[in-house]
């Protein structure tokens, strides 16, 4: 049982599993449009706060030393170069703040609590922040190293020593012109990464575009999918709610039932299990009323032809007195003994009809099983020995006793005892067994006859079912009906050895039941 409670699937759980399908499908949706959003926000705020203020000082920077390097270059052919001089010598002590600013804005690229470096540490920005700032301290210092060139370029130029004044200018532009080429390099590295940034900004949107629509699909197919996976688990209650209107019509034929592993499939089945029962139910019922009819009839027939064949058998006697008077031939006398004897046949099936329709409810008293059976085997051991059967009876050391109608149930045991002698034409052995089962007794009546086939075997004590050429099909049923109001039971069984066994079952402390 535990089993099938495991291996059982609720309908709400199938139901809820569905759900978190479609809610999975969803989380991954939204999870990745999160995830996304936050990326295309932390490389937003990259370039606004990191890349492009950066490109901005070094661009400044860039600007002021190409400016620098145009004075430079045209100094010696200056109309005014003390003027010329005075603007280098002002660019030259303000250089170092604008390289600084360079440095600092390259080395906020490093800080790793920056917020465009959040949640996860940009590595390669922060690499290129620590190059950039160590690349303009360098080249800061090569453009303030050798101070003294100035020195000598201004001085040649107060003397009017052209030729030095060109010399010196040139080993300057040298060295200006480097530094602004190691500039320009900067700025040609921040915009390449600039762009690669927003061109993987741009494919990440793409990309993320691609997915929002697959995943939004994938969902709506989830969610499709879960719609009728819940439609396909409720249809059997559709199913239901119409064979529940069928048979409250009265359709109580037999339907195949849709087996599935949930409620909903127990219930089906539980319910066509209700309907079977209730049409056996109704046959019983029917058939019931129609033995119960039967009974009526054959009881008002029988009790009809009861007192012709009590008057048949008087004068029987009185004409068997009257020829063995007149000493007629042995012919008539046995002709007359072929009469009573069917008469007697007649009264016998008469009695079992009258048995059947008006059986009174047992009177049950306390008795031991063992002692009513030997008085019973006493009673029909000549019988038994005339069809040359043994009869033997075989006992618990402590014989049960069980509250029976001790008529009653002499009747029921003598009707099988004589199906039993039926059965064994050619003799053969009855053994009666009495034993206890726990809150029961048992009594078993075996017999060494050819048996009964399997099929009809459950028929036995149906009314009117016989197999024999003369008989009623009365005895086994009554035999049925008196254990039955005992509440006790009865079956047929047989044994392995050949023969057949019934087999009664009585309780200990029985009640008799209505009639």
């Amino acid at each position: 049982m535990s089993e099938e409670r495991r291996a059982r699937r609720t309908v709400a759980g199938r139901l809820l599993a569905s759900f978190l399908i479609v809610l999975a499908a969803f989380a991954l949706t939204v999870g990745w449009s999160v995830q996304a959003l936050r990326a295309g926000s932390r490389d937003a705020e990259l370039l606004r706060s990191g890349y492009a203020p950066l490109l901005v000082r070094v661009g400044e920077v860039l600007a002021e030393q190409n400016v620098f390097n145009a004075q430079l270059n045209h100094i010696t052919a200056a109309r005014n170069p003390g003027d010329v001089r005075e603007w280098i010598e002002t660019a030259r002590r303000t250089r170092p703040i604008a390289f600084s600013l360079v440095r600092e804005t390259a080395e906020r690229l490093t800080d790793p609590g920056a917020p465009f470096l959040q949640p996860l540490p940009a590595r390669m920005t922060r690499q290129l922040g620590a190059e950039i700032a160590s690349e303009a301290a360098a080249i800061e210092r090569l453009l303030a190293a050798d101070p003294e060139r100035f020195a000598q370029l201004f001085q040649a130029l107060a003397v009017g020593d052209h030729e030095a004044a060109e010399r010196a200018r040139d080993e300057l532009i040298k060295r200006e012109a480097e530094g602004a080429q190691r500039l320009r390099a900067i700025k040609s590295r921040l915009e390449e990464r600039m762009a690669s940034l927003s061109a993987t900004a741009k494919s990440r949107e793409e990309r993320s575009m691609q997915l929002l629509l697959g995943l939004g699909a994938l969902t709506l197919l989830v969610g499709i999918g879960t719609s009728l996976h819940a439609r396909r688990v409720l249809a059997p209650l559709t199913a239901m709610t119409a064979r529940a209107k069928a048979v409250a019509r009265g359709d109580l034929s037999p339907q195949n039932v849709v087996a599935t592993a949930d409620e909903i499939g127990e219930l089906a089945t539980t319910f066509e299990g209700m309907v079977a029962a209730i049409r056996r139910a109704r046959a019983d019922l029917v058939q019931a009323e129609r033995l119960t009819t039967i009974g009526k009839m054959a009881a008002h027939i029988t009790h009809e032809i009861r007192n012709p064949l009590s008057s048949i058998g008087l004068n029987l006697e009185l004409l068997e007195e009257e020829i063995a008077r007149m000493q007629e031939g042995r012919e008539s006398s046995q002709l007359l003994s072929a009469i009573r004897a069917e008469v007697d046949r007649l009264s016998r099936i008469a009695e079992q009809y009258l048995s059947v329709a008006r059986r009174p409810r047992p009177q049950l008293e306390p008795e031991r099983l063992q002692d009513l059976v030997e008085e019973f085997t006493a009673f029909v051991l000549p019988e038994l020995q005339r069809s040359q059967i043994t009869l033997r009876v075989e006992a618990d050391a402590s014989a049960p006793e069980v509250r029976v109608d001790e008529a009653q149930l002499r009747q029921a045991l003598l009707n099988l005892v004589r199906n039993a002698r039926e059965a064994m034409s050619n003799g053969g052995t009855i053994v009666i067994a009495i034993h206890q089962r726990d809150d029961s007794a048992e009594i078993t009546i075996d017999d060494t006859g050819p048996g009964i086939p399997e099929e009809l075997r459950a028929s036995v004590f149906d009314p009117f079912f016989t197999t024999k050429q003369r008989g009623t099909g009365l005895g086994l049923a009554v035999t049925r009906d008196i254990i039955a109001s005992h509440g006790g039971t009865i079956t047929c069984e047989a044994r392995e050895t050949g023969g057949t066994r019934f087999r009664i079952t009585l309780p200990l402390n029985g009640q008799a039941l209505s009639a």
